[in-house]
């Protein structure tokens, strides 16, 4: 049975960090809570989704006073299919019966719609394979097509524009 990608809240969270490093690092680390404070996430699950990254070899960290991560590979070259692999487990389509977790290739009526959600499958991990965080970072997705400068932030706080 093909194993699918889970596009949950890790994975989507995961991409928010990475994103947010390819727009602030510029080289240089960038300290865990500032990506906690400017994206929402809490730093302890921030923590956990950056050492699963570290230990795919998608991100360097450095300790010390001017600690923080930084990418491992250029953003053109880290897809978001990439950074939703290394944080999701792969799953496999199940639905229930009477309670139990039944296999959908091997129950009844699968086989009306087993190449609906095959397909599907297939068009988002294309998708998101096709997708950089070059392609984010610069606004290239379904196009949005506006490019930044490295470290401008494409959604400053309204806020503070006086």
């Amino acid at each position: 049975m093909r194993h699918t990608v889970d596009l949950g809240t890790k994975g989507r969270y995961a991409v928010m960090a990475m994103a947010d490093l390819a727009l602030h690092s510029s080289g240089r680390p960038v300290a865990l809570a500032e990506i906690a404070q400017r994206q929402d996430i809490s730093l302890s699950y921030l923590e956990q989704l950056l050492t699963n990254l570290r230990k795919k070899g998608m991100i360097k960290s450095t300790r010390g006073p001017r600690g923080g991560y930084v990418l491992d590979r250029s953003p053109a070259d880290i897809s978001v299919l990439d950074i939703v692999k290394a944080i999701e487990e792969p799953v496999r389509r199940r639905r229930r019966k009477n309670g139990f977790p039944v296999d959908m290739t091997t129950a009844r009526g699968w086989d009306l719609t087993a190449s609906l959600w095959r397909e599907l499958d297939e068009r988002v991990e294309e998708f998101l394979g096709s997708v950089s965080l070059d392609d984010i970072v610069n606004r290239r997705v379904v196009g949005e097509g506006q490019v930044f400068e490295p470290g401008q932030d494409p959604f400053p706080d309204p806020s503070a524009s006086g």
